[in-house]
This record gives structure tokens, sequence and C-alpha cells, in this order.
């Protein structure tokens, strides 16, 4: 028999939607170490639909069938955030190593039970917090490893969205469990060991306005103060006129690092009528190496058995940050955030 260092990783994708499809090909077409070997998602055809454009040879529309499925050794998991943790927890309970996209989990008590079932089951528990795997972000977590950026002391990180976003569709606090919790986590990491202790939010709807009365916030400033006495500053907007921005920066006591932009080259043009810079449009543009090295990185920690380089508990510390975001919006005031004692 052929032995897991050897052969493929047989991965099957649960959830065929945007992101879905991207880490389908990723692992289908981008990956030399993994195989695509099936996708399920339950609404009628779209497993087949990504399954024959990818080559795969298995589309079910149960995730049940897939974690019973005796040819997968891991799954993808990119379905609706509101199922996450139960499918994490059904994945790890049929010994599958288990890729989760963010938010692992909706509140802290399901982001437990994920962690105490990969725990459990001793298998593989990564989370998609893409930032980490970008080549700048992880220079910077570099400057900081060795010492040259010093002690932080204020950091940030910002979200801006390209916009075209359906806000009957949108559930609330989506602003904080979806999309800030990209920031919340490059908070972390970029203030190595140090956890939050308070969260001090502002928010509002001014993309949509009208949604305001029915809670739907879609333009916020957090405010993250950590154990160390470090501060950091996350924020995001759900449309921005001119692309998609992601974009970072440490200060600390040996000097500053900034990350990211909108750029989709590095170029800039100037002529007669000013100075361009061509912007990207999509996530998946400006972020596409971060989520094959996100994916490259999980297939290693199966093929290792090793724990993977973010991993339940980084996205339950993220939740907590967004979690009591939410609630500093709706309370008015900060929000301590409670050590977990686990």
């Amino acid at each position: 028999m052929t032995s897991v260092e050897t052969r493929p990783v047989r991965v099957a994708l649960v959830g065929s939607g945007r992101m879905g499809s991207f880490h389908g090909e990723t692992v289908g077409r981008r990956l030399p170490g993994a195989q695509l070997v099936a996708v399920a998602d339950p609404a009628p055809g779209a497993a087949e639909r990504l399954g024959a454009a990818l080559g795969v040879p298995r589309a079910y529309t149960d995730a049940g069938e897939v974690f019973a499925d005796a040819e997968v050794d891991a799954v993808v998991i990119a379905a609706p955030a509101r199922f996450h943790a139960e499918l994490v927890v059904a994945a790890a309970g049929a010994g599958k190593a288990v890729f989760c996209e963010k938010p692992m989990a909706l509140t802290l008590a399901d982001a437990d039970r994920a962690i105490d079932a990969a725990r459990a089951s001793g298998v593989v528990l990564q989370v998609g917090f893409n930032r980490r795997f970008a080549p700048d972000w992880a220079a910077a977590r570099a400057l900081l490893d060795d010492g040259r950026l010093g002690t932080p002391r204020l950091l940030r990180s910002v979200t801006r969205d390209p916009g075209g976003f359906d806000p009957s569709r949108v559930p609330l606090d989506t602003i904080f469990n979806e999309t800030l919790i990209h920031d919340f986590d490059a908070l972390r990491f970029l203030n190595p060991g140090a956890e939050a202790v308070e969260v001090y939010a502002t928010a509002d709807a001014l993309v949509e306005p009208e949604w305001r009365d029915r809670g739907l916030l879609d333009t916020a400033v957090v405010v993250v103060r950590f154990d160390n006495r470090a501060t950091g500053v996350a924020e995001a907007c759900f449309e921005a006129a001119y692309g998609y921005d992601v974009r970072g920066e440490v200060f600390g006591s040996g000097g500053m690092a900034t990350m990211g932009g909108a750029g989709r080259t590095g170029m800039v043009f100037s002529g007669a009528s000013g100075r361009l810079a061509e912007t990207v449009r999509g996530d998946q543009e400006l972020l596409a190496d971060a989520y094959v090295a996100e994916l490259a990185a999980f297939v290693d920690a199966f093929r290792a058995q090793a724990p993977a380089p973010v991993g339940g508990e980084d996205a339950r510390a993220a939740l907590a940050i967004a979690l009591a975001a939410a609630e500093s919006v709706r309370s008015g005031g900060p929000v301590r955030i409670e050590k977990v004692g686990k």
C-alpha cells in the first residue's frame, strides 16, 4: 500500500460557493501534494458541477457521506459560517484532518466543542486566517520574532471590501464575526504571546444607512488592549470605491513595519493627467498566494502529524474579540475579555 508520506493527501471539499470553489481549484490544480477526491454541497447539482469542472470523481449532497468516505484523509470546510462548528466536530469525529474557513464558530461554546473534538481525535485542525501566509505579513512577524522590531506598542489592521454586497443576505454582526475577525487574528499575529484583555468598538451603517435600524453595521473601528499593554486598532468597511484593500502596521520599540495595500502591482504611472496606480477588486486576487500557502501548510501539517500553524485556539481567541466588539457597540462601553483556562 502507498504510504501517506508518498501519495497525495486525499482531500474533500465541503461547500462549493465562491470561496469553496477557489479552495477546490487550489487543492485540485495548485498543490502537487494533494488530490481533490470529493465535493459535497447540499444545493442540488452544485457539487456535481464543480466536481465535473475539476475532474473530481465523487459528489455528495450530504457532508456526512464525505466524513464516512474511507478514501478521504482531510476535509476543507467552506460552507456558510453558521454550519462551521458542527461540520468541524463531525469531521474530526470521523478522524479527518480539518481545514475550516473563518470563523470556525459563532459562539465560544461551539469553538470549544470544535477544539475538543479535534483534540480527542488527534487530528490536525487549521483555520483560514490567510494573512499570516501573505509574504509581507509573514516578513513583519519574522522581524518581531528576531527582535528587530522590538516590543510592540501600537498595531493596526485594515479591511475594506470592494462593495456590491446584498444587505438582505448579510447576517447581523458579520462585520465582526466574518470580516474584522481577520484583523483581530492579524493583531494577535503581530503581537506574539500577548492576548486581548479589553475591547472598545464603534460601528454604524454608512454604506447602507436604511439598514441601521435593523442592526446591520457596515463600518466599524475597534480598539483592542492587550495584556502586554500594547494597543491595536482594527477597522473595516464593506465598501471601498477603489477596490479591495488590506493593510497592517506594527510599531515597536525597535521600529515600524507596514504591510499590504490595494495595489495590483507596485507600479505607479505618472503622466500628464497625474499619477495612476491600478487596484485589485477582490480578496482572491490580492491574497491568491496566501490562500495557496495556507492550504499547503495544512497538507504539510497533516503529513507530519504536527500542529497546524494557525489552529482552533487562535480561532477562538479571534472570535472572543469579535464577540466583545459586538457587545461593546451595543453597550456603548469597553468590554473585558476573560482569560480561558483550557
